[in-house]
Parts: structure tokens; C-alpha cells; sequence
């Protein structure tokens, strides 16, 4: 059973803290895919050479199939896996932490690394700002010309979101349609139009519609 919606970080950023000296730099952003994810944590590393760790953590799937973390040389699960916890705990999918410590002289233990990983995650994905994005059915409205102009206006009116629109001998006009709005939407396609619209179901995927 596909999740009919998930919460995910909405934009890439920065977030800073410091805890006894140490500097705890958190940077978020969403990742479509696995490697998207690894791309970003490779990038960071590029930026922060000198850093004492790169500690990060990842969920992929609208089901958090994929989940991974590393400690990058803190104690183990101290950083990682606090990190990974955070944001499962705030349900986030599709996005990558990483951790930036610069070590400040002052030894944590590993109660305090994992507050500090974790926090500075959670305080993190607070100044960012997240989004929830919902599964729907793309479907495909065709209609003739003379009609297509009114329809995407009344699609709109009626909070359809219009994802794309073809012209050929008829007009094409994508929508994104949550799978409980099918058939009520059908009726109602049907009554504007006067049964002269057709509608074609698609495959399914996430976004604000």
C-alpha cells in the first residue's frame, strides 16, 4: 500500500549551532533518489574538507524504503543514527542530513553527541520549513478547442492543478486528480461539457495537486 502523502524538507539549506565550542553545521535538502542523496553528501564533504566529521543520514521513499546513516568517525550511533531518527520521527521522506562538526576542545560524550547530532537536525528542518506533497492520478482531459479555453479556467476555479497542456485536432490537458476525487470529477467533466470531453487516467505520483 502506496503512502497517499509524504513530508519532506521544502528547499535545500543551512542550519548552524553551537554546542560547548564545537560547531555543528546542518545542511538539508531533498533527494529524489538514493544517489541524489549521495551526490549531496559528497558535495558537502567537498565544502568542508577540514571538518572533524561528516556524520549524514538519508530516507528515500514515500515508505522510507531506503534509510541510511554514518557516523564518520564519532562513537558509534551517536551521530548517524540520532540524525536518522530525527527525521523519522518528524516522518520526512525524500531528503539528506549532514552534520559538519568542527571539533572546539570540549568532549560531548555520547549522550550529548547524540542530542547535539539530533538537535541540530531537528532545529534544522524548523528554519527550513517543510512540505507535504500528496499522491495523485495524472489524467488527461481531451476536449475540443473551441471548449479548451473555458476548461482550463474552470479546471483552475475548481483547484485542479493544470500540469500540461498539448494541442493537436483536439486539446490535451493534464491534471493531477487525487484518486478519492475520480469519480465525482468524471460527473462533473461530464455535466460541464455535455459528455463531449473525454478523460484518461494515468499512472501515479507526488506533488502539490
Amino acid at each position: 500500500m502506496k503512502a497517499d502523502q509524504y513530508v519532506t524538507v521544502a528547499r535545500e539549506g543551512v542550519h548552524e549551532s553551537e554546542i560547548n565550542r564545537s560547531r555543528f553545521i546542518c545542511a538539508l535538502a531533498p533527494a529524489a533518489t538514493e544517489q541524489e542523496a549521495q551526490e549531496f553528501i559528497a558535495r558537502i564533504r567537498r565544502e568542508h574538507p577540514t571538518a572533524t566529521h561528516n556524520c549524514f543520514a538519508y530516507v528515500v521513499g514515500a515508505d522510507a524504503s531506503v534509510q541510511k546513516a554514518s557516523d564518520d568517525g564519532e562513537s558509534g550511533g551517536t551521530a548517524g543514527v540520532p540524525m536518522l531518527q530525527m527525521l523519522m520521527r518528524r516522518e520526512i521522506r525524500y531528503a539528506v542530513a549532514v552534520v559538519t562538526r568542527y571539533y572546539g576542545g570540549v568532549k560531548l560524550g555520547a549522550g550529548g553527541l547524540i542530542r547535539a547530532y539530533g538537535g541540530v537536525v531537528g532545529e534544522a528542518l524548523d528554519a527550513l520549513g517543510t512540505i507535504t506533497r500528496h499522491r495523485y492520478r495524472l489524467a488527461t482531459v481531451t476536449v475540443d478547442h473551441q471548449r479548451a479555453g473555458k476548461m482550463q479556467n474552470d479546471l483552475r476555479a475548481t483547484g485542479r492543478a493544470v500540469l500540461d497542456v498539448r494541442y493537436g485536432t483536439a486539446v490535451e490537458i493534464e491534471i493531477g486528480l487525487p484518486e478519492a476525487d475520480v469519480d465525482a470529477f468524471r460527473a462533473w467533466l461530464a455535466d460541464t461539457t455535455a459528455g463531449t470531453a473525454s478523460l484518461e487516467l494515468g499512472g501515479e505520483a507526488y506533488g502539490d495537486a
